[in-house]
């Protein structure tokens, strides 16, 4: 480590430097800018430099190398798993740089690191010109895709990676580097599906697919309709169009729109279907959902910025998230699934989700490291408190989901679903048959491990 002299020094010049802000520890300011989304996480980073552009990321990674600190980087938007901060590291933090340039007529977008995804689909809505997005509009574009990027439009456009046309990076030997399938194609394969390993991604290009219409189906049901629920809903995607999404979730009713005041504060199961496409159509598609009682339905058109924000939760809360791919969803999986869902804490906002795949997710190119694919389920617990003290509950109920479903499980996992559930859950992310690949690019761009925090791939 550099001697306290030096470090003042170059912490001096980093001010200097920066078109952007610097926060140390015994700045004001320093204790929000390190607040994250997860209230669990309390960590204490070195310096949090907040960057105005990709010249100010060159310049703190600089800094950081001569000081060996490592880097964390902060995106846009939720870092769960906390691996936006590390005790002791630099922050590049990116949220001053949310940019998003669409190109309607090469159907691209340029989205810089620290947008979120309302920031994206709000400026693609105008040209009826979507991409896969996250089903929260706080989440960050940039963990977001290269996590992998499951969202209500994947089997209708794939996973948000699928899309992924080019990454410029800032790599640890502090170079702008991009990645493209023409420039550096090893490196651009690999990241696809691993995350923040190879450098800060200072902006991405994304593919991106004509929108016309989008529509949902939202129905609340009371928690004992929740088998026949599922089933039906079930039967829908497994005979649906690509287009069509969606989910179960069983939750505690939140204030909001969709849910009438009687339900706010009561555990209800929710199905909801969305479609890439119109509403009378849909409306066919969601019938067998209509037969058991339901105690409220919205059924029409919805701007697919608007239907990104229906799950939102507030920031700074706890949070403790994991998920089960499956193989199958027999009736068995089913009951298993929905007696977890009787059991959600309460009142909490944590959700319980069962999410379709199939149609362009199964499809999608084999040449990237997506190793979850051919799981046509996946099972989500999502626990969301506020209270400390129910800790050992919410984070003992999301162990409880993943045990109960385990037999249907495939093994394989979106490493975007998971927190830090060790090396052998990474290695099920990024696919046992590709970790050597990835620990080779990761020698090659990243030999010392300077990006640590986050699902990590150790050099070798």
């Amino acid at each position: 480590m550099a001697s306290r002299a030096k470090a003042r020094a170059a912490l001096s010049a980093l001010r200097e430097d920066l078109a952007g802000d610097v926060l140390a520890p015994e700045d004001p300011g320093y204790d929000a800018a390190r607040a994250v989304f997860n209230g669990m996480i309390d960590r204490r980073p070195a310096v949090i430099a907040r960057c105005a552009g990709a010249a100010d990321v060159v310049r703190a990674v600089r800094f950081a190398r001569e000081l060996d600190l490592p880097v964390a980087v902060r995106g846009g938007g939720h870092g769960v798993a906390g691996s936006a901060l590390g005790d002791g590291a630099l922050v590049v933090d990116l949220r001053r740089m949310r940019g998003v340039t669409v190109d309607p007529v090469a159907q691209a977008v340029r989205v810089e690191g620290g947008a979120t995804t309302s920031d994206l689909d709000r400026a693609t809505e105008p040209y009826a010109l979507a991409t896969t997005g996250s089903r929260a509009s706080t989440t960050g574009v940039g963990g977001f895709v290269l996590g992998g990027g499951a969202g209500w439009l994947d089997r209708a456009f794939g996973p948000a990676v699928d899309g992924l046309l080019g990454v410029e990076l800032v790599t640890a030997d502090v170079e702008r580097t991009p990645a493209s399938a023409d420039e550096n194609p090893e490196l651009f394969r690999a990241l696809h599906g691993g995350g923040g390993n190879f450098g800060v991604a200072t902006a991405l290009t994304l593919e991106l697919h004509e929108l016309p219409l989008f529509c949902v189906a939202l129905l609340l049901f009371l928690p004992r309709y929740g088998p026949p629920v599922v089933r039906a809903f079930r039967e829908i995607l497994r005979t649906g169009p690509d287009a069509l999404g969606g989910a179960v979730l069983y939750l505690t009713g939140p204030p909001a729109d969709f849910v009438p005041p009687q339900l706010v504060g009561r555990r209800l199961c929710l199905a909801l279907l969305t479609y890439a496409g119109g509403e009378e159509e849909l409306r066919g598609l969601a019938a067998p959902l209509l037969a058991p009682p339901h105690e409220a339905r919205f059924l029409g058109p919805l701007p697919y910025a608007e239907a990104q924000c229906l799950l939102d939760v507030p920031a700074g809360l706890r949070n403790h998230s994991s998920a089960e791919c499956l193989g199958a969803l027999p009736d068995d999986a089913v009951d298993a699934f929905c007696a977890l869902g009787d059991r959600v804490p309460s009142p909490t906002l944590t959700r319980h989700a069962l999410l379709p795949q199939g149609g362009a997710v199964a499809s999608g190119p084999r040449t990237c490291p997506v190793p979850y694919r051919d799981a046509p389920w996946v099972v989500h617990p999502f626990a969301v408190w506020a209270d400390p003290a129910d800790d050992e509950r919410c984070g003992g109920w999301v162990r409880e989901v993943r045990a109960a479903v385990r037999p249907w499980s495939t093994g394989d996992v979106c490493l975007n679903y998971i927190g830090d559930e060790g090396p052998e859950r990474v290695r099920a992310g990024l696919g046992a048959g590709n970790t050597l690949r990835l620990e080779k690019v990761k020698r090659r761009w990243d030999p010392d491990n300077v990006f640590r925090f986050n699902h990590n791939i150790r050099p070798v």
